[in-house]
Parts: C-alpha cells; structure tokens; sequence
C-alpha cells in the first residue's frame, strides 16, 4: 500500500442547480486530483475537515484511495471470500443456469489469485473445484462434502481482505491471471471478455454496498484493447449443399436413433433454428399442410428455449433449464417457414414416433429432452464418416451450430431481405448483418445491373 504526504485540500465547490444544490470537496493527493459530493454543505464541510485534521496530524495518505489511512473503508475488515459468497447469493435468484456458471468460473479464477498464498496441501483441480461447484452455488454449499468444506475453511482464512483491489498492482495481477488458462497460454479472447464483464457488475455490487469507493478495475480504451473480439460468423464454418447432404444422409442411416436424429438436424438446416429452440419444441408446435394442397410449405412456432446447462446449476435439478427466447421479450413468439422437403420429413418422422400433439417433437430414447451430449456426438461422428481428412481438420460444419449458420447465410444469398431473415432467425436487424455480413456473396452482378439501370451523369454540354 503506497502512501504519500503530499497532499492539498481546495475550497468547496458549490453548483447551485435549477432543482438543488450539490457540494463538491476537491483535494490532490500526490499530484492526483480527488473529489467527493455531497447534497448538504454540512457534509462536505464535516469531510473536507476530516481530510483537514489528518494533514495537520502528519497522517499519510493512501496514493490508490485518495484518503487517509486512518479512512480505510469497509473493504480493510471484508475478506474476498465472503464478499464473493454474499455477491453469489444476492444473485442467484436473478441469473440463469449459464449465467450462475460462468459467475461460478469467474469468481473461481479470482478468489485462488487473490490467496495470500498457495494451497499446497491440496491439489489446484481440488480447489478450483470446491469454488466453482461448492462454494460459488448458492443450493449446494451448505451441503458441501467434509473434504470440501476443509478446503473452503482453508480458503477463508487465507482470502485477502476486499480492500486488496485498491492495490492497481494486485488489480493487474489478478486479471493476468484469469486471462491466463491452466496450461499457461492465453485464454480465449471471449472468454477474457466475459471475466471482465462479470468483474465489473461485482464491483459495481461493491460500490453499492459500500465496500469499494470506486470501480478498480481498467476503463476506456485501456479496458476494450484487453480482449478484441467479433460476432462475424467465420465463412469457412459453412457447409455447402453437398456436405449438409451427405452429412444429413449418413446420420438418417445410423443404426441407433437415426432417423429421429435425422428430422432433428433437418429441422436446424432448413429453418435455422438454435439447438435449445428445436429441443423444445412440442408436435403442436408444427403447422403441416394437408396432403394433397399444392402449397406443402409447414410453419414453426417458437416460443421457448432449453439449453442445457447442467443440474447442479437449476432449482428443478434437471439438467435443462426452460426460459424465453434469446434477446426477446417475456413470452415473445415467432415463426419460421419449413421448407417442403423438411415437411416430408416431420410428417413421416410424427407418424413413425407415434407422436400426440402435446408430445417433445424431438425426443431422446427415454422420451425426455434430446441430450445435447447425443446431439454432438452424433454430428461429431457424421462428419468424421462423411468428409475428407482436410475438411474434418477445417471450421467446416464443425459445430451443431454452423447449421444455423449456413441456413441464414443461404437466404440472404438468396436476396431475403435482412429485416425478413432477422425475423425468421429471432435477430436485430443490426446484429445480423453484423454476425453474416462477410459471408454474403453471388450478389454483386445483380447490383452491377441495378447500378447500370439507374444511369450515369449526363453529358455536359461541348465547350465554347
């Protein structure tokens, strides 16, 4: 903890506003301007007089606070352990599975970097473990196991107190260390992106409750060149009709469940849906057209998402969590096109299964949700049979996810206006363009003409 005594105190400033008035104490502590408002004159002065009284005491100044140290605030007598636990709990009842694990995975890599020293009695994959799934999951710490509890007992005791983020050293030891995996390199830039993100709404806690006078962590220019990241889809990741094909065809004939593995996968490359979209949906959920009518296009509602998120991180305890769509509003809706090769395929796929309306459209071997497990490792297992060594080893289709991907790609290549494809897709308008922008092409003949058919300049009239 540095300290100085090189300090100025400066007059009150007083803004004398339309509805109230506002007191501002200035004072420079080390060359570094400070300022604190007040709404009543009577507390600025009584502030502006404590800072007074500690220069003329010959009392140091703390160079990260600003304050004297006789002014420590409350985070000196909270221990990082206990604030992280007490933030989890605040929480918890407002985050989702995927939220509450990665607050879990986040505050982990915090609190070991923020040990006054190293666990050496225990194994790192032990402690990390007694964090992320005991200690920072507010339904199962209580029911931590004996060896667990002796881990986070241990733990407590060694945390460095909250007033530790005062230090801009330890700040930047810190997030060097949860950029950093365990193999030593560099985490992913999402990843780094996503710790600071989680960082800056517990600090922001912090300040609320007192515990932190300001927010330690880097702002502005120096907080976004950390981590640079974009939501363009990689053009090579998109499968061309060919490979989709004979992807789709090799799991069809796969021996255990491939047919109803098939009318899943199809549904997410003709209407380009997300994985947790299509696993929830029920058979009443598809409009099918009569046998017979010339128009055998089908509709899909969409109206709910579970993703898989692990029990552990639930208040059902299932392993699937329900909620609303992504990005929209509570109870929000929407519907999709389906091809007609994709209605052949969910008409045969209903009456195989022997499905009622109120069934799960697509259903695992038990009749409950189709695991995401089964659903990667049998498109893992398409494309090891079905591509070239080359292609296996490329982006190409390499997640369950690019067949998203590849559908809304195809229907702005075939000129779908945005606002249309946003809608099918359940996007902004902005966020689409900026996710599958790079990837739209075969389009610049067609506006070649429609900028010839528009005309040039005339001719300006001959000189003299």
């Amino acid at each position: 903890m540095e300290t100085t005594y090189d300090v100025k105190v400066y007059k009150i400033y007083v803004y004398k506003g339309t509805r109230k008035s506002s007191y501002t104490v200035r004072w420079e502590v080390a060359g570094k301007r400070w300022r604190e408002q007040f709404d009543t004159v009577a507390l600025a002065e009584g502030f502006r007089s404590g800072l007074i009284t500690a220069t003329g005491k010959g009392e140091a100044f703390v160079i990260a606070t600003g304050l004297p140290v006789s002014h420590r605030s409350k985070s000196a007598a909270v221990s990082w352990y206990a604030f992280a636990t007490e933030y989890v709990d605040a929480r918890w009842s407002q985050l989702g599975g995927n939220s509450r694990k990665n607050l879990a995975k986040t505050l982990t890599a915090t609190t070991i970097a923020l040990l006054r020293t190293r666990p050496a009695q225990f194994e790192p994959v032990a402690v990390r473990t007694a964090l992320r799934e005991w200690a920072f999951n507010t339904n199962r710490r209580s029911t931590a196991p004996d060896d667990v509890e002796t881990i986070l007992r241990w733990v407590e005791r060694n945390s460095l107190p909250v007033s530790t983020w005062e230090d801009p050293g330890k700040v930047d030891e810190v997030l060097r260390a949860i950029d950093t995996r365990l193999d030593g390199k560099q985490a992913a830039a999402w990843s780094r992106k996503r710790h600071r993100r989680i960082l800056n709404v517990v600090m922001k806690h912090a300040i609320r409750r007192r515990v932190l006078r300001t927010n330690p962590l880097p702002k502005g220019k120096e907080a976004t060149a950390v981590a640079k990241t974009t939501n363009a889809v990689d053009k090579r990741s998109l499968m061309n009709p060919d490979q989709a094909a004979a992807l789709l065809d090799w799991i069809r004939r796969r021996p255990r469940g491939g047919k109803r593995l098939h009318a899943f996968f199809v549904t997410l490359y003709y209407c380009g849906l997300r994985p947790e979209e299509a696993v929830a949906m029920r058979v009443k959920d598809v409009s099918l057209p009569a046998l017979g009518v010339a128009d055998q296009w089908c509709e899909l509602l969409i109206h709910t998402a579970t993703p898989e998120v692990g029990k552990q991180w639930t208040d059902t305890g299932k392993i699937h969590e329900e909620r609303d769509l992504k990005g929209r509003a509570e109870g929000e809706t929407r519907t999709v096109p389906g091809h007609p090769a994709l209605t052949r395929v969910l008409r045969q796929h209903i009456a195989d299964e022997a499905l009622q309306p109120g069934d799960l459209l697509f259903q695992g071997e038990t009749g409950g949700v189709l695991a995401g497990s089964v659903i990667r490792r049998a498109w893992r297992s398409a494309r090891e049979a079905v591509l070239a060594p080359h292609v296996i080893e490329s982006p190409t289709g390499r997640r369950v996810y690019d067949n998203r991907h590849t559908r809304l790609t195809k229907w702005l290549n075939d000129g779908v206006p945005p606002a249309q494809v946003a809608d099918w897709a359940g996007n902004s308008v902005p966020v689409l363009l900026a996710t599958y922008a790079r990837c739209v092409e075969g389009q610049l003949p067609d506006l070649k003409r429609r900028l010839e058919a528009a005309g040039d300049l005339p001719e300006p009239p001959p000189a003299g």
